[in-house]
C-alpha cells in the first residue's frame, strides 16, 4: 500500500495486487479523508477477498452499483443502544441503575448536535474527533475520553446488528489529551480532619452538595452510592 501524489496534487492510496497473473491497483480513498489507520483496514478487506479467490476491484464495482442500505442515523442507534442497556439482563434479572442509563444518555447528548443525523455506516475518524476535542477545549479532559468508548459502543453496536462495518473510535486512540489524575494523600490527623470539617461547615455552595460532604463524614460511602441514595434508605427517626 502506498501514498501517491496525484498531478492535480491530490494524494490518493493504493494498493498493488495480482490477480489471474495481472497486476492490479485498488484506490483506497484520498489522503487525508481517508486516514492511515482507515486505509490499512481497506486493505487487508481486499487481501481478505483475494484469499477467498475475488477480485478487490471488481467487489469495489458491484459494491458501488449495488443498492444502498436503508440509512441509520447516530441518534437511531444510540436510541437503540440505550434500549438495549435498559433491558433485563437475564432471565428474571434487574434493569440496568437509571443513573447509569441517565449518564449514557447524557454522554450521548454531547455527540448528538454533530452527529445525530449522519449515517452510522459512513462515519469516520474526522467527523468524530471534533466532537471530542470541543469537550476537551472546555477542559472536560475525563468526559472527552469517555464520551469516545460510549460513540464506540454505540459504533460497535451498529457492525454487531449489520448496521455499520468500523468503528471509528479505534483511529482515535492517542489522539485525545491524556488524563493524569492528581493524587491526594487521606486526611487521618484528628487536628487536620477537624480543620476539613469547618470547611465543609463555611461552604457556600449549592445545598445539596453541602449535605453530601456531611454526609459523607458521617457514613463513610462511596460516593456514587450517596449520588444515588433513596429516601427510602434512610430512617431519620432511628438515625440510620
Amino acid at each position: 500500500m502506498q501514498l501517491w501524489l496525484q498531478p492535480n496534487g491530490s494524494r490518493l492510496w493504493r494498493f498493488a495486487y495480482r490477480f489471474s497473473g495481472k497486476q492490479k491497483l485498488l484506490a483506497l480513498g484520498h489522503y487525508p479523508g481517508v486516514s492511515l489507520a482507515e486505509a490499512r483496514l481497506l486493505r487487508e478487506e481486499a487481501k481478505r477477498l483475494l484469499r477467498a479467490g475475488t477480485d478487490p476491484a471488481e467487489a469495489k464495482k458491484e459494491a458501488k452499483h449495488a443498492p444502498s442500505p436503508p440509512k441509520t442515523t447516530f441518534r437511531e442507534m444510540g436510541e437503540e443502544y440505550l434500549a438495549q442497556k435498559g433491558r433485563p439482563q437475564k432471565e428474571g434479572g434487574q434493569e440496568r441503575a437509571s443513573s447509569t442509563i441517565k449518564k449514557l444518555e447524557w454522554m450521548l447528548s454531547l455527540a448528538y448536535p454533530d452527529l445525530a443525523d449522519r449515517d452510522i455506516s459512513r462515519l469516520r475518524p474526522v467527523d468524530v474527533l471534533p466532537v471530542l476535542q470541543a469537550v476537551e477545549a472546555r477542559g472536560r479532559i475525563e468526559t472527552a475520553r469517555r464520551l469516545r468508548e460510549v460513540i464506540g459502543c454505540v459504533c460497535r453496536y451498529a457492525i454487531a446488528t449489520g448496521r455499520a462495518e468500523t468503528d471509528p473510535t479505534i483511529a482515535l486512540c492517542g489522539a485525545l489529551t491524556e488524563y493524569k489524575p492528581k493524587p491526594r494523600a487521606a486526611i487521618i490527623k484528628p487536628k487536620e480532619f477537624g480543620a476539613l470539617l469547618r470547611a465543609i461547615d463555611g461552604f457556600e455552595g449549592q445545598p445539596a452538595t453541602a449535605a453530601t460532604l456531611k454526609l459523607m463524614a458521617l457514613l463513610f460511602p462511596r460516593p456514587g452510592e450517596l449520588r444515588a441514595a433513596e429516601w427510602r434508605e434512610f430512617n431519620l427517626e432511628a438515625a440510620i
